[in-house]
């Protein structure tokens, strides 16, 4: 078997008595898009910060491109790009300034800086703003470079906290577009943190991370399918003998405000033969599946509960002594 671009095991993290990450495990694939989802404060961040190397772990261990994040952080660094919410752009130099020291920083050869660095200016737009200074730009076009910069060394593995933060709607599109071509081309590997449930979409597969604990980690399409049932809404020249004739045939059906709803596993399968039981006119069918906001609502309140319920569960025990 091929060996994960990024493993991850038991990763805990303290900041004094406060637990941040609670021995968090996950493998990444090479050239897979993975997402961490959760709350502010859920250690999201400080997870990436970790495997980055920017931050060392209080217990466990992680391994990124094949090396200890702890033991080895020169060689990890050598073969990562990061985007973290906060900048850490130099204010005092010109886009082009700071593109070239990081060409530098990187030992990129000298050949390739400047195709490198025309690379970078086009990928998001930023040509028209090559002299200008960095503490003068906007912050969407500050974001454009942080996330240029992160590419400009060819990177092996991608790290993005929050990518999107302060671009516009074009500027995310053009940005997964490239990760995507990335991936195709040179087998970029991305792990990333976001709030955008529509950006989730994008990856292969989803952790949700509550209170520093993993709560869920799948393909967006399977953790949609564990929250629950597919909805059918539809309309028919008579409701009530529809609705009659669909609870007999033992489907879960109710009447919601003039529509037939009604509950299915898998509803691009089933909603024909749904249909066969109807023999009145069908007027309009809608299909709603789970989204990803309903998975992350889902998992987080069970964990919430679990939670709540653990205190209670070990007074029990202590009252049962």
């Amino acid at each position: 078997m091929p060996q994960p671009a990024i493993q991850v095991n038991d990763l805990v993290k303290y900041y004094g008595k406060r637990r941040a990450v609670a021995g968090i495990s996950f493998d990444v694939a090479d050239g897979e898009i993975f997402a961490l989802l959760g709350r502010n404060g859920a250690g999201k961040s400080t997870t990436m910060k970790m495997l980055s190397t920017l931050m060392l772990p209080s217990r466990g261990n992680a391994r990124v491109a094949g090396f200890d994040t702890v033991t080895s952080p020169r060689e990890v660094r050598r073969r990562i790009g990061f985007v973290f919410q906060e900048s850490t752009l130099d204010p005092g130099l010109t886009v082009l300034e700071n593109l070239r020291f990081h060409a530098t920083l990187y030992g990129t050869p000298q050949r390739q800086v400047e195709e490198r660095i025309g690379y970078a200016l086009k990928l998001l737009g930023l040509e028209p703003h090559v002299g200008a200074l960095v503490a003068r730009l906007s912050g969407g076009l500050a974001r454009r470079l942080e996330i240029v910069r992160a590419l400009l060394h060819k990177p092996k593995i991608l790290f993005l906290d929050e990518p999107s933060l302060g671009l516009d709607p074009p500027t995310r599109t053009r940005l997964w577009q490239e990760i995507r071509h990335l991936r195709q081309r040179d087998g970029l590997t991305v792990l990333m943190t976001t709030h955008y449930m529509d950006e989730v979409e994008n990856v292969d597969r989803l952790a949700i991370v509550n209170a520093g604990e993993l709560v869920a980690i799948d393909t967006p399409s399977r953790l949609k399918a564990a929250v629950g049932l597919d909805r059918i809404r539809l309309t028919t020249a008579n409701n009530a003998v529809a609705l009659q004739q669909l609870v007999a045939a033992g489907v879960p059906a109710w009447a919601e405000g003039g529509v037939i709803v009604c509950c299915l596993p898998d509803a691009e399968r089933g909603v024909g033969q749904l249909l066969a039981h109807i023999d009145v006119p069908v007027g309009a069918v809608s299909v709603q599946r789970p989204s990803l906001d309903d998975v992350f609502v889902h998992f987080t309140e069970q964990a919430l509960a679990r939670d709540a319920a653990e205190p209670a569960n070990r007074t029990r025990g202590r009252v049962r002594t």
